[in-house]
């Protein structure tokens, strides 16, 4: 059994916090994968038992609020017997712009309370796959920030970032944490498979390159009097022009 688990506050009232990112990339995971059964309430939490690829997964929104994350987490962990290295926390990052993001495994919580509770309880070996949401600029605008909605302009990478995480949770599910990270890049970034066509081609942009000129009087293997008239005062007046007397 492998824990995803998204991080964020419970009702309505928070539903669109920019700190509730990590429910809502649990509620695109869920909506993706048919398997899902409705969510419901168990271990403090909202959760949903599937199967991603070939992974049974037990999907989690805490309801306990985000400073008491651990003890949902915690509960599910030995019930199921799942070792900290099975489990996978998603949530906001604030160190992060908004539409990034890093898997890593283990490592401190870096002030975020969710993280904090979820390392008291279980220890710090679990997986976590951090979204950027930006910072606001001034410590003491965080609280708001976090708390606040996000903008509608933010749906421009907001969706197609929750998207990407569903398209590729089997991988997440697999643990194969360094195989996701490269599909979900790939999948953000834009398309690179449309090159640059030459200057002049069918699909390039530019004006044609036009084809060299040929001299008219000098090419190659050829004596450039023997284009000449061959007799009277014109022919005699180019041929000293030319320093070729002999020429015919």
């Amino acid at each position: 059994m492998r824990l995803i688990v998204g991080l964020g506050n419970p009702g309505d009232k928070y539903a669109r916090n920019r700190h509730n990112i990590g429910f809502m990339a649990a509620d695109e995971i869920h909506r993706a994968h048919s398997s899902f059964a409705p969510w419901r309430s168990r271990f403090q939490a909202q959760v949903s038992e599937g199967r991603i690829g070939t992974e049974k997964v037990l999907l989690m929104k805490p309801s306990t609020y985000m400073n008491e994350s651990g003890r949902a987490v915690g509960e599910a962990m030995r019930f199921y017997k799942i070792e900290p290295q099975d489990v996978c926390v998603i949530y906001d990052e604030l160190d992060l712009p908004p539409a990034k993001f890093r898997m890593k495994t283990g490592g401190g919580h870096g002030g975020h309370n969710g993280l904090r509770s979820i390392t008291a309880h279980i220890g710090e070996s679990y997986r976590r796959l951090r979204l950027g949401i930006g910072h606001p600029g001034d410590k003491k605008l965080v609280s708001n920030y976090v708390l606040g909605d996000f903008a509608k302009a933010d749906a421009d990478w907001l969706e197609p970032l929750l998207r990407a995480i569903a398209d590729h949770a089997a991988l997440l599910a697999a643990g194969q944490d360094s195989q996701f990270a490269n599909k979900l890049t790939l999948s953000l970034s834009p398309d690179k498979g449309k090159t640059a066509q030459p200057a002049g081609s069918a699909a390039g942009s530019g004006p044609a390159k036009k084809p060299k000129q040929q001299s008219h009087i000098r090419q190659a293997g050829q004596n450039p009097a023997a284009r000449l008239p061959k007799s009277g005062p014109m022919a005699d007046m180019l041929r000293k022009l030319l320093g070729n007397k002999d020429a015919d």
